[in-house]
Order: structure tokens, then C-alpha cells, then sequence
């Protein structure tokens, strides 16, 4: 749910109509119609009625309306804030992501409109895993890490962003594809497809089998959620990913998401940094779009939910 086609969303609401709404945000009917297509997709409701010559928002656009502008005002506050902020003299910004699906969105949207705050600021990014961008952060070769919660590290501050419920993850053609539930017996009997041991996704996946009494057969062990994906989608195996990191292939129907039963616990995103008794501008900046852009992804999260495993 990208911010500007909120935006869109709310000139339709206040204008009531999609041609005076294009005329606030700049854009033809046919763009604003499309956009709100797009976002009644993505929700898989109506957010529009049409009553005579205006447009009225339905209960559901009622709902996403008020949640819209306390997004869009979070959004706009964390601009004024960093513009306030603009720096003069160069500096740099090292960042850690233990997550493809931060680092394919929305890490550039942030970075993008850090940079348009604080042109001189150079941002170095390195991808690996959680357990690898803590140490980085300890022995100062990072200065912020977006990774999987929690850390066992007194050093470190952690801020968690957003949660997500894992679940099993099959291709369409699979025997499991139409179960309304797993087992840790089902999993580990087949061929797994998971993600690299450091990160703490996979110490929760580990943990679940031993407490299983279960040792499961491993194939593959990938650093790239996509990669996993890919894998699963041609057959190669099976996984456990978050439900937001898998729900377009299943929207599209590449995949199949199946809810695992005893695995209560939620795989967390967060930030994690040093301690440190005045941080920079940037680094202020940095965490605060962070906060903007990850609360819109656990907001959208909560519009997709995922049926609870019995």
C-alpha cells in the first residue's frame, strides 16, 4: 500500500469525485481510477460507491480513511523533521539489513528521501544476517541494522518495527497445497528450503522442530527470501517464510500458505544500534522514516491477515 496511492485515496474521499480529486493531486481521472483499482486490489474491497453524481466512501473506505490520515500525517511530520535537520557538512551512514524484502521495499524509498534531506550524507548498506550485523554494530564497522528480534547483546538498543506469523510455504502441485494446517511432522518429513542459521527466523524454526523431537531434512539453505521463493516455486522443496514476504506469490497463485500448528511465536523486525549519547542528525532521520515507512507495512499487514492455525 504505497503512500501515494493513499494520497489519491484521500482527494477522492475529500473531493468526492475522481475528477476534482486529479485536479488536487496532478494527475487525469483515468490515473486517479486507476490507482484506486489498484488499492481496492491490494485491499480486496470496495472503497467507493457511486451515488449519483459523486462518489461516497463504504464502511471499508471509511475504515482505511481514518487510518490513511494518521499515515500520511506521520509521514509528512517525519519530513518537516528532517528537513529541520538538514545537515552542511558530509557524512556517513552505515546500515545493516538482515531482510530482501527491507532491502527491495521500502529501505530505497527511505534512503531515497533521506538523501533528498541530506545530500552530502554518504550511506554505506551491507546485507547479512542478523547474527553478522550485530557484530558489525559491536565492533563499529555499523552504525544501524534493520534485523530480526530479539538481540542477546547488553550493548544494544533494539526498537521493534513490525511482527509477522510464519507459515509453511508450498508450491500449488504440492500434496500439502490444500491442508488447512501443518505439523512439524509434515515439514520435517519433506524437503525444506530455509534461510541461512544467525537470524533470528531461523533460531525460532530450529527451536520449534527440537521441541518437536524432530530433526528435519534440510536441502537448501539460501541468504534471499526470493531465492527461497523461486526454489519452492519450481518444486525443490518447502519453507517457512513470514506470511508478508509471500503474500503476492499466494495472491498470485505461485504459492501456497498454509498456517503451521504450534508455532505461536511471531518473527520480529527491528532496529538495532549502539548506545551512544548524541546521535547524529541522520542517524535521527534514519530511524524516524524508518518508523514512518515500517508502521505503514505492520498497518497493511494487519489488512491481510492470515486465518490462525487451529
Amino acid at each position: 500500500m504505497e503512500l501515494r496511492l493513499l494520497k489519491t485515496f484521500k482527494a477522492v474521499a475529500e473531493a468526492g469525485s475522481f475528477t476534482r480529486a486529479g485536479q488536487r493531486v496532478n494527475l487525469s481521472q483515468a490515473a486517479v481510477s486507476f490507482q484506486i483499482k489498484a488499492l481496492e486490489e491490494e485491499i480486496g474491497a470496495r472503497l467507493f460507491a457511486r451515488l449519483k453524481n459523486q462518489v461516497v466512501l463504504t464502511p471499508v473506505g471509511q475504515v482505511l480513511l481514518k487510518h490513511a490520515e494518521t499515515i500520511l500525517k506521520a509521514h509528512d511530520e517525519a519530513r518537516a523533521e528532517i528537513a529541520r535537520l538538514t545537515q552542511s557538512e558530509r557524512t556517513l551512514l552505515r546500515i545493516g539489513t538482515a531482510s530482501t524484502m527491507i532491502s527491495i521495499h521500502p529501505l530505497p524509498e527511505i534512503l531515497s528521501e533521506l538523501k533528498k534531506h541530506f545530500p552530502l550524507l554518504d550511506i554505506v548498506v551491507f546485507g547479512g544476517t542478523s547474527e553478522a550485523i550485530v557484530r558489525r554494530i559491536l565492533d563499529g564497522r555499523l552504525d544501524v541494522g534493520l534485523i530480526s528480534l530479539p538481540v542477546d547483546a547488553p550493548m544494544i538498543e533494539t526498537e521493534p518495527l513490525y511482527g509477522d506469523r510464519l507459515v509453511a510455504v508450498v508450491p500449488p502441485s504440492h500434496p500439502l497445497a490444500t491442508a488447512r494446517h501443518v505439523t512439524a511432522h509434515h515439514l520435517a518429513t519433506d524437503a525444506l528450503i530455509l534461510s541461512e542459521k544467525g537470524g533470528n527466523r531461523r533460531r525460532l524454526i530450529d527451536a520449534f522442530f527440537e521441541k518437536a523431537g524432530l530433526k528435519p531434512r534440510i536441502a537448501m539453505e539460501l541468504n534471499r527470501d526470493e531465492a527461497i521463493k523461486k526454489m519452492v516455486e519450481h518444486g525443490l522443496g518447502i519453507s517457512i517464510l513470514p506470511w508478508l514476504t509471500v503474500h503476492r506469490e499466494v495472491k498470485d497463485g505461485r504459492l501456497r500458505a498454509i498456517p503451521i500448528r504450534g508455532l505461536k511465536q511471531r518473527w520480529e523486525l527491528g532496529l538495532a544500534y549502539r548506545r551512544m549519547e548524541v546521535p547524529s542528525p541522520a542517524f535521527q532521520a534514519f530511524v524516524e522514516l524508518c518508523r514512518a515507512f515500517l508502521g505503514l507495512a505492520a498497518r497493511r499487514k494487519k489488512q491481510m491477515p492470515f486465518p490462525a492455525a487451529t
